[in-house]
C-alpha cells in the first residue's frame, strides 16, 4: 500500500511541476513570422526577442488557461490529501484519503486534458493555416507529459486504496 502511495505522491508532485512550468511558460508554438522565428504561450509571445502580453481575450487561450489552472490546483490538493493519506487518524475512518486523492488525481487529469485538446484543436484548425512553417514546442509537450504523470498518480492512489480495502476484507472480525 505505501509502495503504491509513494509511487503516485511521485508522480503527482512531477506532474504539479510540470503543469505550473508548462502553462507559464512561452513555448506552446513556435513559428516563423516575417522570416523571424515567434513563439507563443498561453500568457505572452515574443518576435525578434521581445515578448508582449497577450492581451487579445481570445475564448480558446482564456479556456486553456482555465484548465490549466484549475488541473494544477487539483493535483496540489490530490498531493495534500496523498500526504495526509500515509497518516492514519480516527477521526477519519470514514474518509479514505487514498480514494480521495486517487480522484483529485483523476479530476486534474481531465481538467488538463480538455486544456489541452481544446489548444490542440484550434491550432491545428485555425493557427496552422495561417502559419505556414510552425510546430508545437516543449510548453506543450510538457503539458501532455503532466497529463500521464498526474493519472498515473491517480492509478497508484486508487490501487492503494483497493489494496488498503482487500486488507480490511480479510482482518480479523
Amino acid at each position: 500500500m505505501y509502495s503504491f502511495m509513494g509511487g503516485g505522491l511521485f508522480c503527482a508532485i512531477v506532474g504539479n511541476i510540470l503543469l505550473v512550468v508548462s502553462a507559464v511558460t512561452d513555448y506552446w508554438m513556435q513559428y516563423r513570422l516575417s522570416g523571424n522565428y515567434a513563439h507563443q504561450g498561453l500568457w505572452r509571445y515574443c518576435m525578434a526577442n521581445k515578448c508582449y502580453m497577450q492581451t487579445d481575450s481570445i475564448a480558446y487561450w482564456n479556456a486553456t488557461r482555465a484548465f490549466m489552472i484549475l488541473s494544477a490546483m487539483s493535483c496540489f490538493a490530490g498531493i495534500i490529501t496523498g500526504i495526509l493519506s500515509f497518516a492514519h487518524f480516527s477521526a477519519f475512518e470514514r474518509f479514505n484519503r487514498s480514494y480521495a486523492a486517487g480522484i483529485m488525481f483523476f479530476i486534474s487529469t481531465f481538467f488538463v486534458l480538455l486544456g489541452m485538446a481544446i489548444y490542440t484543436g484550434v491550432t491545428v484548425h485555425f493557427l496552422g493555416r495561417r502559419f505556414g512553417d510552425w510546430r508545437f514546442s516543449w510548453s506543450y509537450i510538457l503539458g501532455w507529459v503532466a497529463m500521464l504523470m498526474t493519472f498515473f498518480a491517480g492509478i497508484f492512489y486508487i490501487c492503494a486504496y483497493r489494496e488498503c480495502e482487500c486488507r480490511r476484507g480479510n482482518g480479523p472480525r
